[in-house]
């Protein structure tokens, strides 16, 4: 099991963002079409786990092929298969269960790259509701302190009605 650890937000989080962002984009520019910051890491003033969060949109997922995959090992990053990630190809630097950076690759402009868009961004327009994720969020740290994947379910309800509410606020039904 992971320990969750919540750590104060840091400027320095946006900065490693940019600094992985040229590497990424250095090896993905055939086939990138965007990259972005998303997660806890990516919003203002929120205190979060310190993993680097990393959304890279490509066209279709099947580009980003086995060559693709040992470049971005070369600069750290492991493919890791998931078969319950339909929509996403799921890549990490760091250790085993301790990654430092999660590189999630997405289909540009579909619908969970607009999910993770629309989150951050209502959390940075509303900080009311930053604010309640936040309180969440150190709850959820305290009852599911010893387990990652419980912690992280535990916030989906949350997760899934603002985004509910960013798209209606956003008229992208």
């Amino acid at each position: 099991m992971e320990e969750v650890i919540l750590s104060k937000y840091t400027s320095e989080w946006e900065k490693e963002y940019n600094h992985e962002k040229e590497k990424i984009t250095r090896v993905l520019r055939p086939i990138q079409i965007g990259i972005e910051h998303i997660g806890s890491t990516s919003v203002p003033g929120l205190k979060a786990k310190p993993t680097i969060d990393i959304m890279v949109g490509i066209k279709d997922l099947k580009d980003l092929n086995q060559t693709y995959k040992d470049e971005l090992k070369n600069i750290g990053y492991e493919y890791v298969h998931h078969p319950d990630f339909q929509e996403r190809l799921f890549l990490r630097k760091g250790k085993w269960r301790a990654g430092t950076h999660h590189l999630h690759v997405y289909k540009h402009n579909g619908s969970h790259w607009l999910s993770n868009l629309l989150f951050k961004n209502y959390l940075i327009k509303h900080p009311k509701v930053l604010r309640k994720y936040q309180l969440l969020k150190e709850q959820l740290s305290d009852v599911h302190k010893n387990d990652r994947v419980q912690y992280t379910k535990a916030k989906e309800p949350f997760i899934l009605n603002i985004i509910e509410l960013a798209k209606k606020e956003n008229d992208c039904q």
